[in-house]
């Protein structure tokens, strides 16, 4: 999918109000050359009011309009700057930290971007921090024009700008007015509030608009007295992020979760279960009209079979709990005549592939999606429960057989949950197109 150019002329000095579209998003602001750096500080401020995280990474020549300490107040976190010249740091740690930001971001923004950044980036250049980041990341990358009228007119710069716009790149801008040269004409970064509204757009593909999802998330607690439970460790988090995704993909989410400690998901309806029992209930009585339905929740297989009316005490030296199998709620939503399109996960400490594909053909589903939540000692990243990260191999099928699979490597689960949206997405549209041709 190409990018997409947006012009919008600035219009005074107008707010908007917090958007809440950018909520809990990762935002990486890179900052390069040019007297409109000054205008990324502003930048800086209001995505920190909006809700997101933000990271700022500096080129060396942005260092002299605005120094990376004006920046570091501003987001609250340390700035990163170019890893090259007397700005360099050269220990392993910052040698690794375009790979650690660019898993972390969600979106990266260059605002100001110049002329230089423009040609090295449409190039594939990687000679500074921000360029190898930009490289080395999948998150959605946009840039911000800022240069003299005459630079942007170069045939050279519109050329590099068409290239970024045809890999995907979103270009914002730029604005026309007075420049800083003295001069008149197009070459001025946009206002700072019609970047944040270009921003919030670049999260609204529409690729699930107007379909019904139902998602489970988190995990199930199966009582055993009225102060003791059965569990696991599941966060919540990759549903929670899902569900988000889905949203911004036009979607009319309903998210059924077990108890997690996550902020609930705006602009959805949110139903909240404990136990097994009480999320195949939900479930059953949300799914009629189900387009896809999604299972990240870690459901307990078992539950007690006697659970005691009072606090059990502490009286003997061993305690048995005979425990009984709960109704697999995926199966049961898989094996209903009038069915959605059937996504689950499959997560495992071990033959996490084959385990996978077992479970795609023999619960009749139509996308498993497996993760690995062993403990390792050679990962530099923490991945699966309770980690903000993940790395995740999709496998679907046709007339229950495995006829794809995509593999997303270790990235932050909100920038997972959006690429894992558009495969859904895609598959969902071949697979309906499918059905159609065979009851033709």
């Amino acid at each position: 999918m190409k990018g997409i150019a947006i012009n919008i002329e600035p219009a005074g000095s107008a707010k908007i109000a917090i958007m809440s579209t950018l909520n809990n998003k990762h935002i990486v602001i890179g900052i390069t050359g040019g007297i409109a750096a000054y205008k990324s500080a502003d930048l800086c401020r209001r995505l920190k009011e909006s809700g997101a995280d933000v990271r700022i990474v500096m080129t060396d020549a942005a260092t002299e309009f605005v120094t990376p300490l004006t920046f570091q107040a501003l987001s609250g976190h340390p700035v990163a700057v170019d890893n090259t010249g007397d700005n360099a740091d050269n220990d392993a740690e910052a040698g690794m930290r375009h790979i650690e930001l660019a898993r972390w971001a969600d979106i990266i923004i260059i605002a100001p971007a110049s002329a230089n950044s423009i040609a090295k980036l449409a190039h594939g250049r990687a000679d500074n921090l921000l360029t190898t980041l930009c490289l080395a990341s999948e998150a959605i990358k946009c840039f911000a024009p800022a240069m003299n009228r005459v630079m942007w007119h170069d045939l050279s710069t519109q050329a590099n700008c068409r290239t970024l716009v045809d890999k995907s790149w979103f270009q914002f801008g730029p604005a026309s007015g007075s420049q800083a040269c003295g001069e008149t004409g197009p070459g001025r970064m946009l206002e700072v509030s019609h970047l944040l509204t270009s921003l919030e757009q670049c999260f609204k593909s529409g690729e699930l608009q107007g379909l019904n999802l139902v998602i489970t998330a988190g995990p199930t607690y199966e009582a055993i007295d009225p102060v003791r439970f059965i569990g696991n460790r599941s966060s919540g988090r990759m549903g929670y992020a899902i569900a988000s995704a889905a949203r911004e993909a036009g979607a009319n989410v309903t998210l059924i979760s077990g108890p997690s400690h996550l902020q609930q998901p705006e602009s959805l309806s949110f139903v909240a279960v404990e136990s097994a029992e009480e999320m195949l209930q939900a479930v059953l009585s949300t799914i009629k009209n189900c387009h896809i339905y999604i299972s990240t929740a870690a459901v307990s297989d078992y539950r007690v079979e006697n659970v005691a009316a009072h606090k059990i005490k502490k009286t003997e030296d061993r305690l048995a709990l005979p425990l009984i199998k709960n109704q697999d709620i995926i199966a049961t939503v898989a094996s209903l005549k009038t069915r959605p399109y059937v996504v689950g996960f499959a997560a495992e400490t071990e033959n996490v592939i084959d385990n996978a594909k077992n479970k795609l053909i023999q619960k009749n589903l139509d996308m498993i999606v497996a993760n690995d939540v062993s403990s390792s000692a050679t990962r530099t990243i923490d991945i699966g429960f309770n980690s903000e990260y993940n790395a995740l191999h999709v496998y679907w099928a046709q007339d229950n057989h495995i006829s794809g699979e995509h593999y997303f490597d270790v990235a932050a689960k909100s920038q997972l949950a959006r690429q894992l949206i558009a495969v859904i997405a895609k598959q969902y549209k071949l697979n309906k197109t499918q059905h159609a041709k065979n009851t033709a």
